[in-house]
């Protein structure tokens, strides 16, 4: 028996009129899976394949890695370096920009369609493209497949900086569904203190992280943000092997393995559902491609707000403020000169 069970035994032998509430269960299972190269159709109808199978086996919400559609660019090498313009990385932007999809556009409708087929929630990692301009993207849809939203990467990583554009803070949602309050942050956006808080803040519960982050390490991330943020996280990380790439292409990688090593891993996975209690519910997979899977008890989100709750009794805003900025930044604004002569008409104040 559990110390949950025990507890909740002794308070029904020791509490007049105590009622044992009813726990809430979802069952949640995460997509770890290659995306497929090149080719975002195929990309999407693999999706699908995956979306029905854990809808079949009562999955109420589908989480997918990080950049699932379009890709994560691992080991590219885009022929940067400092004072570094050549031909061959503009050609390969220009292929990985043909790869990623426009929000809202078709390829949305068919994830949403997909989510109201099999009736779940649905968030899925993509690159977005607007304009020329590529953001690594998370985007959420509701089982009766209508398209809730984004989140756009805050900060992208290291040499991501220069391919991927910045998230600002109009798209930092956390959406009040059925299933609880559902939310994301993005790879190493989830180091970044402020922004978790600014989700706790918001209430989330069902966490999730789609991630290019396969290592050991990235596992206590994910812990301490259970515990810190009393909620459920779930870690969606692709799992990739060299033949997942297109071939004879300049990748980082190319230096460590060469066409013969066509089983190597290159991305490991190590997706992972963990409770607010801090219990690994399922995973880490570190071996293959498949789906991670738990259900998960609502009622735990309280049992460890108990102790704290890092944006409510466990804090101190006498001393201690977060103020976030959730206006869109646009670098250009139009005034139509109908708007501008209407307001020029107003009166001013002395």
């Amino acid at each position: 028996m559990s110390g949950t069970e025990e507890m909740s035994k002794a308070l029904k032998a020791t509490t007049p009129g105590f009622c044992d509430m009813p726990s809430t269960i979802v069952r949640a299972s995460i997509v770890q899976a290659s995306t497929v190269y090149n080719d975002t159709p195929k990309t999407i109808e693999k999706a699908g394949e995956f979306i029905a199978q854990a809808a079949s086996d009562g999955a109420q919400l589908v989480v997918f890695p990080e950049a699932y559609i379009g890709g994560y660019p691992r080991g590219y090498r885009f022929g940067i370096g400092v004072g570094v313009h050549n031909e061959a990385g503009r050609d390969c932007f220009r292929r990985y920009h043909a790869s990623a999809i426009v929000v809202p556009g078709p390829e949305v409708d068919k994830l949403a369609e997909m989510a109201s087929k099999n009736k779940v929630y649905l968030v899925m990692g993509a690159m977005e493209k607007d304009g020329y301009t590529l953001y690594c993207t998370a985007l959420f849809f509701s089982s009766e497949g209508r398209f809730l939203g984004k989140h756009r990467k805050v900060m992208p990583t290291s040499l991501e900086r220069c391919i991927w554009g910045y998230g600002d803070g109009s798209t930092i949602p956390v959406y009040d569904t059925p299933l609880g309050k559902l939310g994301a942050a993005i790879c190493w956006e989830n180091r970044m203190p402020l922004l978790r808080t600014s989700l706790y803040g918001k209430g989330i519960e069902l966490y999730c992280a789609p991630t290019a982050d396969g290592s050991t390490e990235w596992q206590s991330s994910m812990m301490h943000i259970a515990l810190e943020g009393g909620c459920f996280v779930m870690s969606a990380c692709q799992f990739c092997l060299r033949k997942d790439f297109p071939e004879h292409a300049d990748y980082l990688f190319t230096d460590w393995y060469d066409d013969q090593h066509q089983e190597a891993i290159v991305s490991q996975g190590g997706s992972v559902i963990i409770s607010p209690l801090g219990k690994i519910l399922a995973g880490p997979n570190f071996e293959s491609e498949g789906l991670v899977t738990a259900d998960l008890d609502l009622g735990d989100i309280a049992r460890a707000k108990l102790y704290f709750d890092v944006v409510g009794h466990y804090s101190r805003p006498d001393i201690f403020n977060l103020r976030v900025n959730e206006n869109q930044n646009k670098p250009v604004t139009f005034v139509s000169k109908s708007v501008k002569a209407a307001d020029d008409s107003e009166p001013q104040d002395n």
